[in-house]
């Protein structure tokens, strides 16, 4: 398509309304993404000491790769701001946020394109470019363009849209004595100097072999001062925090001795993870691990299951078997829900941890077995035995050395790094290249209050990966499908990117009022009917204005304005 030398952008009303200040938490959001606001004087003294450090070239490529990812975040939210605008319209959102941003004006001059060929070539012209100001300021009149950063962007952003790399060169500058800049960008190939132009969006080799070495002195250093603390780290477990990091000093020190070991903690804390730490850390490593979920094996089973079964001791028992005890021997067998053994298993569990024998099931003679039992409840044992359902004399003989982990909303520091393993265990397994998820994203993440803990961020995070696509970062509808739609009438994402719901679900508070959802849900509801009564409610109060009004329901005006046709031709 070819554009007209007096077409103009598109209204950006739909980009503006993106824009959210949250004073009282620090934080500015453009859609899902924490923007910073800083004076443009500060940049030039920053781009200032690059090149008097770097040099004149190294400068430059450090701002254009700079400016090339900044452009290729951006590019990533035109999908979600104009899903269902023309082409040209749709690519216009990166121009519009150069103007929106401050960084220059922006008058498109020629654009033909088409996606599905990859054929691109536009000009535009800049106008009142802050890098052209910060430079004449710093440096004078130079005698070549020197909008680097902004060539970054174009760029950037222009070759993640176009799905193929898209490079703009700048054809005559402000901050060389022209009266404004002027961009063209073209297909890398279709440049006579495409390698040179190509070396500037690599990474600087000495630059990133000096990062390299800085990186790993730091990491000797923190290994040399906590070299303890490391060696407490449990084998494929993640963490930092002072809690975790609790947690693996006592599991150190107990995987130097036999001694039985209770986890306690909530579900999906990661209490079997533990216990292989505990296993893989020990002298019993290159033995069995043996786990056994008691609250999975019927009552009249887990004795045999546990503990073995001789030929004829019931019927079915056509041959001898051992059992999981027997599979354990020299190892470690993780019971996982104890609390749900029954009496008759209690008692010969009790027998095994003080005689280190059992019998099996049918059979007389007694074997003698060496195995560490790690046990683990999500309920209070000590509780259990109060209400006559858990041996009191088992519970004293498990309870030797209790470890109790903490459940996730006590170590909100790990949250970030448990992000970041189960991104990259579930890219691999899906064949993806998620870029990471959203700062709004990762907001509402860390104030969740995680009834689930780990196990429910794990599979959290593989939702978010089935649903996002490659090279697109996971936001707030990927991990809340339900909760994040702006127009839901119970909607739990507040103002400040956190989650209301405190249980994963609905919750309890909604909008201030824990009563809401209980007054809502009376007879004659209408979820459709409420939403439209939202609508234009927040119509009226914006007198008529669909940008205003979709601010006030916290959605794109495309959203909004999807919503209003369809209301009317229903």
């Amino acid at each position: 398509m070819a554009i007209d030398n007096d077409l103009h952008l598109p209204e950006q009303e739909d980009l503006l309304s993106q824009i959210r200040f949250d004073s009282e938490h620090g934080k500015i959001w453009f859609n899902e993404q924490r923007m910073l606001m800083i004076h443009s004087s500060v940049m030039g003294l920053l781009r200032k000491e690059l090149v008097e450090t770097l040099g004149v070239e190294r400068a430059r490529g450090f701002l254009i790769r700079f400016g090339y990812h900044s452009g290729w975040k951006d590019a990533e939210l035109v999908r979600k701001v104009r899903p269902n605008a023309p082409p040209h319209e749709a690519f216009f959102v990166g121009p519009q946020l150069h103007n929106i941003k401050g960084m220059v004006r922006v008058e498109p001059v020629e654009l033909d394109f088409d996606v599905d060929s990859g054929k691109f070539h536009g000009v535009f012209d800049w106008f009142d470019s802050y890098e052209a100001e910060v430079h004449l300021h710093d440096f004078g009149v130079s005698d070549h363009p020197i909008c680097w950063t902004l060539i970054g962007y174009a760029s950037g952003y222009t070759t993640y849209y176009m799905g193929r790399r898209i490079i703009f060169k700048e054809t005559q500058c402000a901050a060389a004595g022209a009266d404004h800049c002027r961009i063209e960008g073209r297909p890398l190939e279709e440049w006579d100097n495409h390698a040179e132009l190509e070396r500037y969006l690599m990474p600087d080799p000495i630059a990133e072999e000096l990062f390299a070495l800085r990186s790993e002195l730091s990491e000797l250093r923190e290994n040399f001062v906590n070299l303890d603390q490391d060696d407490a780290l449990l084998i494929n477990s993640v963490g930092r925090s002072g809690a975790f990091r609790n947690v693996c000093n006592l599991i150190r020190r107990a995987s130097t001795s036999r001694v039985t070991v209770l986890l306690q903690g909530e579900t999906g804390v990661g209490k079997e993870v533990v216990a292989r730490g505990l296993h893989e850390s020990s002298e019993r490593a290159d033995k069995p691990f043996v786990a056994v979920n008691c609250a999975c094996i019927p009552p009249e089973l887990i004795e045999a299951e546990l503990f073995g079964v001789e030929k004829g001791a019931y019927t079915g028992a056509t041959q001898s078997r051992e059992g999981k005890f027997e599979r354990a021997n020299h190892g470690t067998i993780f019971l996982d829900e104890v609390v749900e053994l029954p009496p008759r298993a209690q008692a010969a569990l009790l027998r095994v941890l003080q005689e280190s024998e059992f019998e099996r099931v049918g059979d007389t003679r007694t074997r003698r077995i060496d195995v560490r039992v790690v046990a683990a409840a999500n309920e209070d044992l000590e509780e259990a035995v109060s209400k006559g359902k858990f041996r009191a004399d088992l519970f004293y003989r498990l309870n030797v050395y209790p470890v109790h982990i903490p459940p996730l909303r006590d170590r909100t520091e790990d949250i970030p790094l448990l992000i970041n393993h189960f991104l990259n265990k579930y890219n691999n397994l899906y064949h993806k290249r998620t870029l990471g998820v959203s700062d709004r994203a990762l907001n509402s993440l860390l104030n969740y209050k995680w009834p689930g803990n780990i196990r429910e961020l794990e599979n959290m995070i593989e939702r978010g990966v089935i649903l996002t696509d490659n090279n697109h970062t996971i936001d707030m509808e990927s991990f809340f499908p339900s909760l994040s739609e702006p127009s839901h009438p119970l909607n739990v994402i507040n103002k400040s990117g956190k989650l209301a719901c405190d249980k994963g679900a609905l919750g309890t508070t909604v909008a201030g009022d824990s009563n809401l959802p209980a007054q809502l849900l009376q007879e004659g509801f209408s979820l459709e009917g409420l939403e439209q009564k939202l609508i234009r409610e927040a119509m009226a109060q914006s007198s008529g204005n669909i940008s205003a009004a979709a601010r006030r329901l916290g959605m794109t005006r495309p959203q909004l304005a999807y919503r209003i046709k369809k209301f009317e031709e229903s």
